[in-house]
C-alpha cells in the first residue's frame, strides 16, 4: 500500500518556541554548531490502492484545508513512497 507524506512547517516569517526552545537547549549542551531549529508536523497516509491524479489532488485539498492552518503554517512537501508528489506547493 502506498504511504503519501505530508510535511507542514510554521511560515519562515513566524516565531517557532519550540525550535527556540531545542536550539536554547542545544546551546547548553555545548552543541553549538547548530544555530536554528524550526518543528513542524508530518502527516503519513496510507493509500488503499494505487495513488492517481485524484487521490493527490484530494490529499492537497486535505492538506491545505485540514492538516495545516494557512495562517499560521505552509505545506511544505507531498511524498509518495518517497518521490515528490509537487514541484511547488507554496
Amino acid at each position: 500500500m502506498p504511504t503519501i507524506v505530508v510535511e507542514v512547517m510554521p511560515k519562515a516569517e513566524l516565531l517557532d518556541p519550540q525550535g527556540k526552545a531545542v536550539a536554547a537547549s542545544l546551546a547548553r549542551l555545548g552543541k553549538t554548531q547548530f544555530t536554528g531549529v524550526r518543528i513542524g508536523k508530518r502527516f503519513e497516509v496510507t493509500v488503499d490502492g494505487p495513488v492517481d491524479d485524484a487521490t493527490l489532488a484530494e490529499i492537497r485539498e486535505l492538506a491545505v484545508d485540514m492538516f495545516s492552518n494557512s495562517v499560521i503554517e505552509d505545506v511544505v512537501e507531498i511524498t509518495v513512497d518517497g518521490v515528490s508528489a509537487d514541484e511547488d506547493l507554496r
